[in-house]
């Protein structure tokens, strides 16, 4: 288990909220879009239920510009 283990929907769009994303639109079936106004990013995240596997929260921090150490911390 790696350092982005454990994570589920509600724990990643809590810890996106904090870093100053905020819920912009519904996509594609269980999708949402997150976007950051400041950084002028956006992110998609899937509302599935259970722990994202952990290359797909790596995908969503990419695509964020977020490091795993700010995302963690």
């Amino acid at each position: 288990m790696g350092r982005l283990s454990g994570f589920n929907y509600r724990k990643i769009t809590k810890k996106l909220k904090k870093l100053g994303f905020a819920f912009d639109r519904q996509a594609a079936g269980s999708h949402e879009i997150w976007y950051n106004s400041l950084k002028n990013r956006f992110t998609t995240v899937p509302n599935h239920p259970g722990d994202m596997l952990e290359g797909t929260l790596r995908v969503i921090l990419k695509q964020a510009d977020i490091s795993v150490d700010d995302f963690i911390a």
